[in-house]
């Protein structure tokens, strides 16, 4: 049986400004067109003094695409996900087509907090995220959004706003708007390999 989530419909659909999720109850896969929209502005991630302390204290090693499996399987595991079977099957197969990537976290060697999603041109769709130490998901978000910034991005989308992203400088802008970032973002030509890590500031700065 093919199929039904593939790399092509998926692409066609996120440069439309849908993205799937199952139903919780019956899996059948549901197309999302959120109006409004949620946004990380890539200038205008915030990053505390705690979290650049966190950051440069916790000894985190930074790779893009080394796990993209464990980074999924770290997002699943929660008490409810729409992350089922399909879904990562399809994403996997996404990402085996170079179009879905992921971000890791690591600390001595072990896995500890990721993020993934998928790109089009200058537009990255990022999709879910998980943490197993203190901070590090706010780190994740930190490094994708500093090499998004550097690789020349123009939009990193994150479905829905929470409370938890608005924090970090996430804003939510209507269906018009976004529809109009969008197709500008998706003509870009840009890659989003290979990583680029940013400097990081004297803890005494803002």
């Amino acid at each position: 049986m093919q199929p039904i989530l593939t790399p092509e419909l998926l692409l066609a659909a996120y440069r439309h400004g849908y993205f799937p999720m199952p139903h919780p109850e019956t899996e059948e896969i549901i197309w999302f067109n959120p109006d409004p929209r949620a946004v990380i502005p890539l200038d205008g991630f915030h990053c505390s003094r705690s979290l650049r302390r966190s950051i440069r204290r916790g000894n985190f090693t930074v790779t893009i695409d080394k796990d993209f499996s464990g980074v999924m399987a770290g997002c699943a595991e929660r008490p409810e996900t729409w992350i089922n079977e399909e879904i990562t099957e399809a994403y996997e197969r996404l990402h085996r087509h170079g179009d879905a990537h992921s971000l890791e976290i690591w600390q001595n060697d072990e896995l500890v907090a990721g993020t993934y999603g998928v790109a089009i041109g200058g537009a990255f769709f990022a999709e879910s995220k998980f943490h197993r130490v203190t901070d590090a998901s706010k780190a994740a978000l930190y490094f994708l959004v500093e090499h998004l910034r550097a690789k020349g991005f123009s939009l990193l989308e994150v479905q829905f706003i929470t409370p938890h992203l608005r924090t970090l400088g996430a804003i939510q802008i209507p269906a018009r708007d976004y529809e109009q970032r969008l197709q500008r973002a998706v003509r870009q030509s840009v890659s989003f390999e290979p990583l680029v890590l940013p400097d990081l500031k004297p803890d005494h700065d803002p």
